[in-house]
């Protein structure tokens, strides 16, 4: 996301400010992670995994499938909004940092985000 979220902020041209973004959903949540290397994002994938593992019999909340509670918890113990500062009319993300979405569930799904900029 983090070329989009850019592209967005350039273009709003303000040129020192916030870029908030949220995640309108339960079962995805938005992280800065490193952006250099996509094992960092797998390895961060296979660790939550780990912590909250999908198809846990102690999870009664099930409705949409195994990964249905533990989407949730994943979501819970990450974030749904960033605040991102901007800079010289441009977000201020350090060199190896890149905006992600991170979906929690087995399958896509469509999701939507909330941007939303003030200077």
């Amino acid at each position: 996301m983090t070329d989009e979220i850019s592209d967005y902020v350039v273009d709003a041209r303000i040129d020192v400010g916030l870029c908030n973004v949220f995640v309108q959903h339960t079962s995805a949540s938005l992280i800065v992670s490193q952006n250099a290397d996509i094992d960092v994002r797998r390895d961060i994938e296979t660790f939550m995994s780990d912590l909250v593992r999908d198809g846990d019999r102690r999870f009664v909340h099930d409705q949409e499938g195994p990964d249905d509670m533990p989407a949730h918890i994943r979501c819970m113990l990450t974030q749904t909004t960033l605040t991102i500062p901007i800079r010289n009319g441009r977000c201020a993300l350090g060199t190896w940092q890149g905006i992600f979405l991170w979906e929690h569930r087995l399958a896509p799904h469509e999701r939507h985000i909330l941007v939303t900029l003030s200077s």
